[in-house]
This record gives structure tokens, sequence and C-alpha cells, in this order.
């Protein structure tokens, strides 16, 4: 049977440290979070990551934009909030709303106070191993759960699943800074599941609900499952499932679950960028 490694559980000791943090400092760190448009999901993200804030002593700031928002509106807010020294991390939510371009729009936030990592500065010092950068969260997160269950990396081989920006290339370039040999694949990959039953670690984050099988992992197989996927149900509610399908994995030594594994993961981490944006500045 394979060991469930529950991110709830981690993220809420990751709280508990940051609230002793928190509380050392003079002044509590302001997060300031950008929302355009009205997409519910969104709304559900950003208040989860409101009421996270608040229990580790954080101030958050909410800027609501509507949809019809002119991306030289939301250039000049990421200005203002870069100019403003009680900020000390900015996250603007995606998806923006059709005709504004998020790459413009996230390249506008200050290296510093881009608590998402996702700014080409933070890209870079990622990609060459450099220090002083931030991390993307949801790759952080991962890293953090495989720390609890793998002692040491040097060696082993580890396939990510996706080459997003936001988890599959970081994922990936963070393991390779712990010596593992990395092979980075996506759902056009051929091959994949022979792939795939020669990893050690598997990172799935392609974002298709049940893609990898339990004839893809070999016994003994780490799976960090990052898959937030709606599918039908039965009683006409949606089920929210990972990219693998857990319940053929019983051999693989440890999987993380969906819900309750890297989600949780992502918002502790994106805490954690905030008060260390705001101690380094």
């Amino acid at each position: 049977m394979a060991q469930v490694l529950r991110g709830d559980l981690l993220a809420r000791e990751i709280e508990e440290e940051l609230r002793g943090r928190v509380a050392a400092m003079e002044a509590p760190p302001t997060l300031a979070v950008v929302l355009v448009g009205d997409d519910p999901a969104s709304h559900i993200y950003v208040s989860r990551k409101r009421k996270a804030a608040a229990r580790v002593g954080i101030t958050s700031i909410e800027h609501r934009l509507p949809a019809a928002t002119d991306e030289a509106q939301l250039l000049a807010l990421i200005g203002a909030l870069n100019d403003d020294p009680g900020v000390h991390g900015i996250l603007v939510q995606l998806p923006l709303p059709a005709g504004m371009a998020a790459d413009r729009v996230l390249d506008a936030i200050a290296p510093g106070k881009d608590v998402d990592g996702f700014h080409p500065v933070n890209v870079g010092r990622l990609s060459t191993g450099g220090q002083g950068g931030l991390v993307p969260c949801t790759p952080l997160g991962c890293m953090l759960l495989l720390d609890q269950v793998v002692e040491d990396f040097r060696g082993l081989k580890a396939v990510v699943i996706g080459k997003s920006n936001i988890v599959g290339k970081p994922a990936a370039l963070l393991l390779l800074e712990r010596e593992c040999t990395v092979t980075v694949t996506h759902i056009h990959t051929r091959g994949l599941p022979e792939i795939c039953r020669g990893a050690d670690i598997i990172i799935a984050a392609a974002g298709v609900a049940h893609l990898v099988r339990g004839d893809w992992v070999k016994p003994g197989a780490i799976i960090i499952d990052v898959g937030i996927n709606r599918i039908p149900a039965p009683d006409s509610r949606p089920m929210i499932v990972g990219d693998v399908a857990a319940e053929e994995c019983d051999h693989a030594a440890v999987i993380t679950p969906v819900p309750g594994g890297v989600g949780p993961m992502t918002i502790a981490c994106l805490l954690r960028n905030t008060l260390d944006a705001a101690q380094r500045r």
C-alpha cells in the first residue's frame, strides 16, 4: 500500500513556522493581491490565500478590478504597488481576461515583490542555480514534499510530465539542482508510459485527468500529483481528481492525494515567499 503524503498537514507545519517569524518582526509583511474579472475559481483561490495570510499574521490587501479594465490601467496599478514601500509582495491572479497579455503584466511586477516567482529575473536566477530569487510556489511545494520522503536525490531518475513555465520547467530545474537525472515530458511525448516506468520520482503536471495509469509506475516509485481536474460524477456534481489514477498505484512507495496534496503547499509557499521578500527588503 502506497504511503499517502498529505500536503495539508505539512502546510500547517509551515504556517506555524511562518507565524513565529512574522511575530518576531517589527511590522507584518503586506501581500497585495490583484484580481481582474469575475472568474469563479479565481475568487475561490484568492479567498483561500487571504485566509491563509491571516492565519500567519500577513496583511493581505485585495484590488478587485472589473473585467472591462484595460491593460494600461492594470499596469498602472502594478507600478503603484511596486513603488509602495509598504507592499512586500504582489500577486496577480491568473487567468486574466481575454485581451490582456499575461507575460507583459507579470513582467511588470518588481522581481523582489514577485512572490509567484514568474518574473524573468527570478526564472533566470533559478535556471542558473543562483541565490536570491523567489521560486515558483507549486514547484517549491513539490520539493518540500519530496524532502519528507527522500534522503538523497543524487542519481535518482525523475520524470516531469508537463512543460509549463509555472510548474513543469521550474520543477525540473529544482530536481536538477538536487542532482537528479531529469526527463521533461508532456502529453505529446512518444513512449510516455515506458519513460515513466523507469522513474524513481514522477511529478505529474499535465492537467489531464488520470493520465498516469498504474502500469506506468514501477514498484517503489514516488508520485507527486499536481493535477486538479474536474470531471463529471454520478450525482452530477463534479469530482476533483488528479493527473494520476491513484487507485491503480498501490504499488508505489508514496503518492500525494488530490485534493489535500500539492494545493495547500502552493499557498504555504506563497506565504513563505512573501515573508522572504519582506525580510530581504
